[in-house]
Order: C-alpha cells, then structure tokens, then sequence
C-alpha cells in the first residue's frame, strides 16, 4: 500500500507543480481539447494560487504526484448560469480548479483520493456545496465528477470566446 496524503502547497514546490501543469496541457491536447492551451494556467496564477493558500498537492511516496486549487467563497464566472440553474445559491461553496496529475502516475485511480481529500477539506472547512467546471471535450473529468456524484448544471463561461464555454456541475453533502 502507498503512503498518500495531501497537504498545502509550498512555493518550494512551484517548479514541480508547474512540470504536472505541462504534462496535464498535453494529455488535453492529445485527447483534441483546446482546455489549457491557451498558456492559462500560467506560473503567475499558481504563485498566487500558493500565497493565497488555495493550491494543494498529493503526495504518494514523499513524491509530488498531483495538484489542485480549492477556493472557498464567490466565483466570479459562475454568477451567470445558462441552460440550467445552480440547485443551491442560499450556502456558501467551493470551486476545484487546475486539477492535475504527474503523468508518472497515470493509471494509479488517483484522482479518487484527490477527489476524496478535497472534499473533506472542504468539509472540514464547514462547506457543504461544491462546484466545478470543465471543459466539454475533457471526458476524464467529466467520468470523475459523476463517480463523485456532481450533478450537471448548465454552461458557464470562462471567458466570452466560444472556447470558454464549460460545463458546470455541483455536489450538494448534507
């Protein structure tokens, strides 16, 4: 059995993080997604993401084998839902964004314990409503959002582009 934890990230870890980043840019392209092929997201975001103590990675083996940002509070591009409707705009919620794996563990399932981990952060932190968006062409996190039990949304808009267009989901704990 492996030794997996998360814990928050380090600016020490930032070169690590960034090379993760790069491999999952990659996998989107060869899967024929235009998600983060833009340059976003960039050295600058995940610097900010570390400072504002939102970035998180996973650790297997003392080795860093993923990367994700949590934020709790308001996300800017998810007040304007189309072809849907958020089920809950009463609570607070967390966004996951930048989820990544190291490409030297594909295939390891380890996005459940990151899913897992994140979740219960959240929790601990007294959120009870999460959300997420993605890409329609990232099949891989759309399989991984329904074994979690995110229910589809609508369409949010990253930005004004039809490439900005992202399907949005949310999971509601009791």
């Amino acid at each position: 059995m492996s030794n997996i934890y998360m814990r928050s990230a380090q600016p020490a870890d930032l070169d690590q993080i960034m090379t993760i980043i790069d491999q999952a840019k990659a996998l989107l392209k060869s899967d024929g997604s235009s998600q983060w092929q833009d340059g976003h997201p960039n050295r600058a975001t995940l610097t900010e993401d570390i400072a504002q103590h939102h970035c998180w990675v996973l650790i297997v083996n003392g080795q860093l084998a993923g990367t994700a940002t949590l934020i709790v509070g308001e996300e800017p591009t998810y007040q304007e839902i189309q072809a849907g409707n958020w089920a809950d705009t009463q609570h607070p919620y967390a966004t996951f964004h930048r989820i990544a794996l190291s490409a030297d563990f594909r295939g390891e399932r380890l996005s459940d314990y990151f899913f897992s981990n994140l979740i219960s952060q959240a929790y601990q932190q007294g959120v009870r409503h999460l959300r997420i968006d993605t890409h329609e062409q990232n099949q891989r996190m759309q399989h991984i959002v329904g074994i979690f039990g995110y229910q589809y949304r609508g369409i949010i808009y990253v930005n004004p582009t039809p490439d900005g267009k992202r399907l949005a989901y949310e999971l509601n704990l009791d």
